[in-house]
């Protein structure tokens, strides 16, 4: 069944789109440079212990055990339903070795039969370079969409592009500073998924662009551009809702430890549709791409006189 939706006039609200993304990337900018992360573990400092029970765990009551020993540690279930995670960030003035031994020993005395199958800690002093590799990998990889969109399009494409994907990933990373979600390796990488994925959504758009200008010398520029995101929205919107479903999924049934991926794929995936239209699109349209840009070059003839 093919999905038919209205005409719409999207570079009509190209304008009001652009500003909309820009008023909500600079908001994002500036709460994630005055109320910062709440970051995990991964950042701060601290220990994972991971305990299997032989029955079912009482995950409130084992809260309520880790509780005595660390009064803000996170317990989780994970695997099965006999599977525990326990962690706790490092606190200052104390020693983490100390502390791991003790909520074992508050595990173990709590049930006898509890099995520890895992115990990490990690240094708070890897904050730093944590943070600046996940800077530079968003970094490399804006870098190759340049090259790579430049290389396939034009450089005014290119730009569109990267900025639409610095948009979305911008974004996410403020409404996680607003609402002051745990950032961890998970939303991280999530953050990287989301320029993978809005990339490809943009992408698409671009090709239907291009071949347009290609075919349809006559049409001015803004309708091209608008005739191709209305031949490619509901192609847009089908893979957006099923990749949306799949995220929503595994955000109510993969447990705490992946509520931060999910949670930030579901922003990603919204955001990353709307810019595909509103700052990709309209960023190639207000900067005035033409017919001439994307013609197929023509190849020089060869002289093969002597």
């Amino acid at each position: 069944m093919q999905i038919k939706l209205p005409y719409i006039p999207f570079m009509n609200y190209a304008r009001h789109g652009l500003w909309f993304s820009l008023i909500l990337t600079i908001s994002a900018i500036a709460l994630i440079a005055t109320r910062g992360f709440n970051f995990g573990l991964e950042f701060t400092g601290g220990a994972t212990i991971e305990v299997q029970y032989p029955q079912t765990a009482d995950v409130s009551h084992i809260r309520s055990v880790a509780a005595n020993v660390v009064n803000d540690a996170g317990v989780v279930q994970y695997g099965s339903s006999r599977d525990i995670q326990i962690r706790f960030a490092e606190k200052e003035g104390s020693n983490i070795d100390d502390t791991m031994s003790q909520m074992v020993k508050a595990i173990q005395a709590d049930n006898q039969d509890a099995k520890i199958t895992g115990q990490s800690k990690v240094g708070g002093q890897y904050k730093e370079e944590l943070v600046s590799k996940g800077l530079l990998a968003i970094g490399l990889a804006c870098v190759g969409m340049i090259i790579y969109l430049g290389l396939r399009f034009e450089w005014k494409f290119a730009l569109g592009a990267v900025l639409a994907q610095l948009h979305d990933v911008i974004i996410t990373a403020g409404i996680f500073s607003l609402m002051q979600w745990s950032f961890d390796l998970n939303v991280l990488a999530a953050l990287l998924a989301i320029l993978g994925y809005s990339v490809n959504d943009t992408v698409v758009v671009y090709d239907r662009i291009r071949e347009n200008f290609r075919k349809l010398p006559a049409i001015t520029p803004k309708d091209i551009v608008d005739t191709s995101i209305n031949q490619t929205l509901a192609r847009t919107m089908v893979t957006s809702m099923t990749t949306l479903l799949s995220v929503i999924a595994l955000f109510l049934f993969g447990g705490t430890i992946l509520s931060g991926f999910s949670t930030a794929m579901m922003i990603g995936i919204i955001f990353g549709t709307y810019s595909s239209i509103f700052v990709a699109s309209a960023i190639v349209y207000k900067m005035g791409v033409r017919h001439e840009d994307l013609m197929p070059r023509s190849k020089r003839p060869i002289d093969d006189l002597p």
